[in-house]
């Protein structure tokens, strides 16, 4: 299962989002009651939800690893709950990354296992409760702002600030997953991504919903940067925004001569790697591509998706937040505001 995101979502005025306007505006109308009717199930540990207002690619996982490593460093355990989406799951499901691979859990799933336990479920509360029993005592919560099924102690929502809203529309004539009016009430903070034209309108918006903004950035993780400088490569990706990998790579000094888009959470299939590799190989390139799709790579028997995952570098992103202490401060948050519910103690 894939996600296509559309050119003319991030443009104002496009004759294709007056088209599908009708759609879209029903489209709202059912999400935003939806959201403003969940109550949502809570647990007995807190639940930080890193969530976006719009499709594509805003960088929340890379947000979601900051905040456990944040948990982690304060002592607790935490843990992840996804809806292990493009994967065939009906029930909650324990990531095991020795044994599942993405057809079983979801690329996402996956990659942030390396970092705390991670579950799924459609479902997401009896994944929560799955953790819970395995020890976990503080859970984050990749997406869900919009689900309404896991009650979250505190969100954050996390806008790339070049594409920002896009066109402001919801789906299909644009990228917002409901209308922003009900969904700003759920975030109680907005983490903006870097800087980019959208980062005005965003913060115009958030000051209005009285919402904090705060900022971070994107940069590469460990020395594998270093080697891709000079390098002739073919850069590969399946995620939310191929572009923005791309740039990454030429920032870094790699010199892209081939780029190859591939649809959000798009599976590689043999045939696929299979000219990769070929396509690689004669042009006497590297191919890299991003810890997400390497996901999809992992634990396959099968010979060209192994001898594509072998031959690829893979660039590893992390958050950076311009105050280093925005991690910490939102677990504890989180913890806080668990606290308040229901006079627990955290």
């Amino acid at each position: 299962m894939k996600t296509t995101i559309h050119a003319f979502w991030w443009r104002k005025g496009h004759v294709l989002s007056f088209v599908l306007w009708p759609f879209s505006r029903l489209y709202g109308a059912l999400a935003g009651r939806r959201m403003r009717r969940a109550k949502g199930a809570s647990v007995s540990v807190p639940v930080l939800c890193v969530g976006n207002f719009t499709v594509g690619g805003t960088g929340k996982t890379p947000v979601a690893e900051a905040l456990a490593k944040a948990a982690i460093a304060a002592g607790r355990k935490p843990g992840f709950v996804l809806r292990g989406y493009g994967a065939k799951v009906t029930s909650a499901r324990l990531v095991d990354p020795e044994r599942h691979t993405h057809a079983d859990v979801g690329d996402e799933a996956l990659m942030l296992s390396r970092t705390a336990p991670a579950a799924v479920s459609p479902g997401r509360v009896d994944a929560a409760e799955l953790l819970v029993s395995a020890g976990v005592d503080f859970i984050i919560m990749d997406d869900g702002l919009q689900s309404g099924r896991l009650r979250p102690d505190f969100t954050v929502a996390v806008v790339d600030a070049r594409r920002g809203f896009g066109n402001g529309l919801c789906l299909p004539a644009g990228p917002l997953r409901a209308p922003l009016a009900a969904q700003f009430p759920k975030a109680d903070v907005v983490l903006l991504n870097g800087e980019g034209p959208g980062a005005a309108d965003v913060a115009a918006v958030a000051r209005q919903a009285h919402v904090p903004v705060e900022r971070f950035s994107q940069k590469p993780a460990g020395d594998e940067a270093d080697r891709l400088a000079g390098r002739h490569v073919l850069a590969y990706a399946g995620i939310g925004d191929p572009d923005k990998f791309f740039d990454t790579l030429e920032g870094l000094g790699a010199v892209v001569a081939e780029r190859v888009r591939l649809g959000d959470h798009e599976a590689i299939t043999p045939a696929l790697a299979r000219n990769l590799v070929a396509q690689a190989g004669t042009g006497g390139l590297l191919p890299v591509t991003t810890a997400k799709d390497m996901a999809r790579l992992a634990g396959t028997k099968d010979r060209d998706l192994v001898a594509l995952g072998a031959s690829s570098a893979v660039l590893e992103i992390m958050a950076v937040f311009d105050d280093p202490m925005m991690p910490d401060c939102l677990v504890s948050a989180a913890a806080d505001a668990f606290k308040r519910r229901d006079g627990r103690s955290a």
